[in-house]
Order: C-alpha cells, then sequence, then structure tokens
C-alpha cells in the first residue's frame, strides 16, 4: 500500500508546482480532495502518478500537472458559478468545488457520472450537481462564471463562450494531435471575447465534437 499522504505531497511538489502552476488556492484544492477516492479500484495506487488514469469508455482523468495548470488559468473566486463539460471520476469536480460555489457537470456516460456522484458525496463534495446528458444539445443561458471543458474541440465551437456571464473565464484545448491548444476565453462584453493561447497539451477529444473535414484524394 502507498502511503496516500506523502504520495500526495509528492504530486504537488514534484508535478504540479514544478510546471508553473504556483497560485496558492489552487494547490491547497488539490492537497485537500483526495484524488484516491476517485481512482477506479484497480488504478488507486496510480492516482499519483504523472499520467492519465483510465475510466473506461476510452475516458481518463487527466494528469495532475494538467489539471492544476488549468485550475490556475481558470482564476476561481469563492463566489464562482462553474460548468463544467465532463465529469469523468468526479476529482476535477471536486477542486473546483473547493474553489468555487457551485459546479454543475456534464457527463455523456450514464456509469461514469453515477461513479463521480458517489465519489462526491463520499468525500463531501456537496456544491456539485451530475447531469447526465450530452453537452452538445445544451442551451444554458449566459450564466456561468467558470467553463471548463475537460475534453478537447476539434473544431472551435462557440456555443460554450456564449454560456459565460459577463467576465467569466472558459477553458478549452482546441485542434487535434499532435497540434493542440489551451485557450482561455473571457468574455469582455455581450458579444465580445478576449482569446488567449495558453500553452501546448493533448487530450482526448469530447464524444460528439465537430471535427474538420477530411480531404479525400
Amino acid at each position: 500500500m502507498i502511503d496516500v499522504n506523502s504520495a500526495r505531497r509528492q504530486m504537488i511538489e514534484q508535478q504540479v508546482r514544478a510546471w508553473d502552476v504556483l497560485n496558492l488556492a489552487v494547490l491547497q484544492a488539490m492537497e485537500r480532495v483526495p484524488r484516491e477516492e476517485f481512482a477506479p479500484p484497480q488504478y488507486r495506487d496510480l492516482a499519483f502518478a504523472d499520467m492519465n488514469v483510465p475510466l473506461g469508455h476510452g475516458q481518463h482523468m487527466l494528469a495532475p500537472k494538467l489539471e492544476g495548470r488549468i485550475l490556475q488559468a481558470l482564476e476561481i473566486q469563492p463566489g464562482d458559478r462553474v460548468l463544467e463539460i465532463g465529469t469523468g471520476s468526479g476529482y476535477f469536480a471536486a477542486c473546483l468545488a473547493a474553489l468555487a460555489a457551485t459546479v454543475h457537470s456534464v457527463e455523456i456516460h450514464a456509469d461514469l457520472a453515477d461513479a463521480a456522484r458517489a465519489s462526491l458525496l463520499r468525500t463531501r463534495a456537496l456544491n456539485v450537481t451530475v447531469e447526465t446528458a450530452d453537452a452538445f444539445t445544451r442551451t444554458d443561458a449566459a450564466a456561468y462564471d467558470v467553463i471548463a471543458l475537460t475534453g478537447a474541440l476539434p473544431v472551435y465551437d462557440p456555443r460554450f463562450e456564449r454560456m459565460l456571464a459577463g467576465g467569466g473565464r472558459l477553458f478549452v484545448v482546441v485542434g487535434e494531435r499532435p497540434v493542440m491548444e489551451a485557450r482561455r476565453i473571457t468574455r469582455t462584453g455581450p458579444d465580445d471575447w478576449l482569446r488567449e493561447g495558453l500553452f501546448e497539451t493533448a487530450i482526448e477529444p469530447l464524444i460528439h465534437a465537430a471535427e474538420p473535414p477530411r480531404f479525400v484524394f
């Protein structure tokens, strides 16, 4: 059995902080949320490893250092209302919830959503709600201060930025392997957004996300 507390500290210091995640609130949130409680039982010993932990359906828990970078980029405030697209294990939703007022998370796979609800309840992340749904059918009003997409968009889809309240921030990864860019998009007015490239990374696309046209010769 691994020493959970030691492994969590090493994760924070050697992976998350080492990738320029220096926001104290983010580091404290990742230290408080018990990542091992969200990992599938067969992968529990790998919960703190620098890797994407398999969840089934081709889905994964994102690597801790990437989750830290996303949390830092979103500049989450205690009163923020958050939308997460892609619940997965529920761990990232719990980290969001440790920083924000409320989190509404959407997961397309019913079994993953059920497992995430159980883990969130067990770890007392009571300000998270998990909905089983396809994110691409949503028509939310502009009500969220923060939106985090934990799967990529091969082609950028503006529907999510329109769900941001004024001043709200969206994190999204756009593109296809090998060139994918993490972006932060801030709503600066009713029809204005500031779009910033943050870093390169590679994650799996959201299910039902649009793909670029394929050329046939």
